[in-house]
């Protein structure tokens, strides 16, 4: 069952993602309109740097991890929450075409606001998984989530 509100959240509580697969047209699709650079836009020209091959964009493995949060974690809490920060990002290994991700994510801490009542801020950290268990981002960030009493009000 999703979480609907700040207060059903518990510290050490974590969801898990189902898997979703990359695509080497999902790498170009993303990396044309946002990362043009070569490691994810051309198979040849990726062979000559560092990665060996085509790559998805860090920014696109955030994107997805995104998603991934959204269809686990956050689902329940969509447009009563939003996050406010990202405290750290790193990006451990290189998503490829064909990888297949999920994400872990586990709450850190709970803070109700101090100014406003209605609300609390969580600290969620997700891991990126490919197919074989290897983590390939690692994220902190600051959700602003609503009371579920706050929700009565706002008819959701």
């Amino acid at each position: 069952m999703p979480v609907t509100g700040f207060e059903q959240f518990e510290v050490g509580q974590k969801f898990t993602s189902a898997p979703r697969a990359v695509t080497t047209a999902d790498i170009k699709q993303f990396a044309a309109q946002f990362d043009f650079q070569p490691q994810h836009m051309d198979e040849t020209a990726a062979k000559a740097t560092l990665f060996g091959s085509l790559v998805a964009s860090g920014w696109h493995t955030a994107s997805l991890t995104m998603r991934l949060m959204l269809e686990s974690i956050l689902e329940g809490v969509s447009g009563r929450g939003l996050g406010i920060r990202i405290n750290d990002i790193t990006w451990s290994s290189p998503v490829r075409p064909d990888d297949e991700l999920h994400a872990v994510s586990e709450v850190m801490s709970l803070r109700p606001s101090r100014s406003k009542p209605d609300r609390g801020l969580a600290v969620i950290r997700t891991t990126t998984h490919n197919q074989r268990g290897e983590a390939v981002q690692e994220m902190t960030g600051t959700l602003l989530i609503l009371r579920s009493d706050a929700l009565l009000h706002l008819g959701n």
